[in-house]
């Protein structure tokens, strides 16, 4: 039986580091907001990255670079790096992301969580709706986690969601993820209001609320907050 607490704390630890997001501007809240969103809402062919602190101390920063390419489709490589509130590493992410220019795209990408292991993810998005006033946006990914701790199996993580913006200033986002081993259920809800923005910077206010469900442990739902500075060299 304790056997069994133990691991089930252990992965609810693991399950819960923050996957890394990054937006065209970016938009950065931590846990189950998707990967996907390293794909841009359209395409850029400008290297770009981007930096975010958050209210409970932990930050991070990614970068973007197009490495080949066409009119309609920009493949870039992406690498990011999280921070603890004690400026020690939380994850490290690197990987690859096709760009459409009608705001379609993929991405794969493995990330590294100290004390934890690997975790392995496709993602992809479909753009629905993109005017000069509205971009709607749904998306979806699969996980495969694989723990370097003794025992304890590799295990899935699948999720989906959707991100809405208007007028490239306000922004809302909705984001729900399912983990089969400990049926654990994690559930997003985000916020975005765009302060400053010229065509190679921008700077956002960020907030975000958390929860998740297990059989066994429930959560309270939990903010977050953050201001991020983008730049597109």
């Amino acid at each position: 039986m304790f056997g069994k607490f133990v691991l089930l704390a252990v992965l609810l630890v693991g399950v819960n580091s923050r996957y890394v997001i990054i937006e065209d501007p970016v938009y950065y809240i931590e846990d189950h907001e998707l990967p996907e969103q390293w794909t841009s809402s359209r395409v850029r062919r400008d290297a770009h990255g981007a930096v975010t602190l958050n209210t409970d101390g932990t930050s991070g920063a990614v970068v973007k670079v197009p490495i080949a390419g066409s009119d309609k489709n920009i493949v870039s490589a992406i690498g990011s790096v999280d921070l603890t509130d004690r400026l020690k590493v939380g994850a490290a992410t690197a990987g690859l992301a096709i760009d459409n220019v009608n705001g379609h795209g993929a991405s794969i990408t493995d990330t590294h969580i100290p004390g934890f292991g690997d975790k392995l993810t496709a993602a992809g998005k479909i753009n629905l709706i993109h005017n000069d006033n509205h971009d709607l946006t749904a998306n979806a990914f699969a996980t495969r986690n694989m723990p370097s701790i003794p025992l304890v199996p590799d295990f899935n993580t699948v999720g989906g969601g959707i991100d809405y913006m208007f007028k490239d200033k306000i922004g809302a986002s909705a984001s729900v993820a399912h983990t089969d081993l400990i049926n654990r259920n994690d559930y997003s809800l985000g916020g975005k209001l765009n302060l400053f923005k010229t065509p190679d910077t921008s700077v956002d206010f960020n907030a975000g609320w958390k929860k998740f469900d297990t059989p066994v442990i429930n959560s309270n739902w939990e903010p977050n907050f953050g201001f991020s500075l983008s730049k597109y060299f």
